[in-house]
């Protein structure tokens, strides 16, 4: 006999599958239009440092100005965080953080104009700056 699906039981995986996408990672077009004020269809260090400070403050809810492993939720690698990590406490505060986007940023940033777009959004090295920023 299979198991009984209680109301709440189906209530939830409503809810999950309604919630699932809000979870996703944003495509390039949605991130350059969160992140891109001026409307001039990119993305410069200024925008995304902007970006990535209020993710910080988002992602810190003990607001002791920094940033632990498990508040980190995966945005950052191990090496990542040892490298940005000088006097190795095991977190990162907002300098040590927006120095990592400004890494980021270059590595999406081939032309080097000091701007990415959606293309450049959409590479693995634009996703992996998106991942600190949303």
């Amino acid at each position: 006999m299979p198991p009984r699906l209680t109301p709440v039981f189906l209530a939830s995986l409503f809810a999950l599958g309604v919630a699932a996408p809000a979870f996703a990672a944003p495509s390039a077009q949605r991130a350059l239009e969160m992140l891109d004020p001026d409307k001039d269809g990119t993305v410069d260090l200024k925008e995304a440092l902007a970006g990535a400070s209020a993710r910080f403050d988002a992602l810190d809810p003990d607001k002791d100005s920094t940033l632990d492993k498990r508040e980190l939720k995966g945005r950052v690698k191990a090496s990542e965080l040892k490298a940005a990590d000088p006097d190795n406490d095991g977190t990162l505060d907002k300098k040590e953080y927006l120095a990592i986007v400004e890494q980021r940023f270059k590595a999406a940033d081939p032309d080097n104009d000091g701007t990415l777009d959606k293309k450049e959004l959409g590479t693995p090295a634009g996703k992996a700056l998106l991942r600190l920023i949303r």
